[in-house]
């Protein structure tokens, strides 16, 4: 694994835009924009990086990365239409109170530096995330999405040319 994506999916792969009144989280899978998969696609076929999930979906797989609920099952399906896959996770750092209120942009980077540490062979990455990650190494590496659009063909020329920089724009 030489190059690496650490996706988020709530605000990047799906968006607040057609979610007007928010009565619906947009992390109720079915929000996810197929177009959005196409976009993360055309990023994974043109670079050859692979996928690191740091978002709070990862609790809905299992070590394997089987789906355990229905929003990682549509996830995966919508992901092996385009021919691409999830590849890791990052690990857990979050607590109790993290998981309960949602924050865990509190913790993600420590979990990329985390799963970095124990990859020595990445030779670039590239986080994709809407949040601020509270760490300025990781921000260096970070393409941040607007939450109300998510990803856009922009965002991938630009997540293109930071993994043939080093991570970097």
């Amino acid at each position: 694994m030489n190059k690496i994506i650490f996706l988020d999916i709530d605000g990047v792969l799906n968006s607040n835009l057609g979610n007007n009144g928010h009565e619906k989280e947009i992390s109720d899978g079915t929000l996810i924009d197929p177009e959005k998969i196409q976009l993360l696609s055309e990023l994974v076929k043109n670079t050859g990086a692979k996928i690191v999930l740091h978002s709070g979906w990862k609790f809905w797989f299992d070590s394997n990365l089987h789906p355990l609920r229905k929003e990682a099952y549509h996830l995966l399906k919508l992901l092996r239409r385009e021919n691409i896959a999830i590849d890791s996770v990052t690990p857990d750092h979050s607590t109790e109170e993290i998981k309960r209120n949602k924050k865990f942009s509190l913790v993600k980077a420590t979990e990329i530096l985390a799963w970095l540490e124990e990859h020595e062979e990445v030779e670039e990455w590239i986080v994709i995330d809407d949040l601020d990650l509270h760490n300025q190494e990781v921000e260096a590496h970070q393409l941040r999405t607007d939450s109300s659009v998510g990803l856009t063909a922009s965002d991938v020329h630009k997540a293109e040319i930071m993994l043939r920089k080093g991570g970097s724009l």
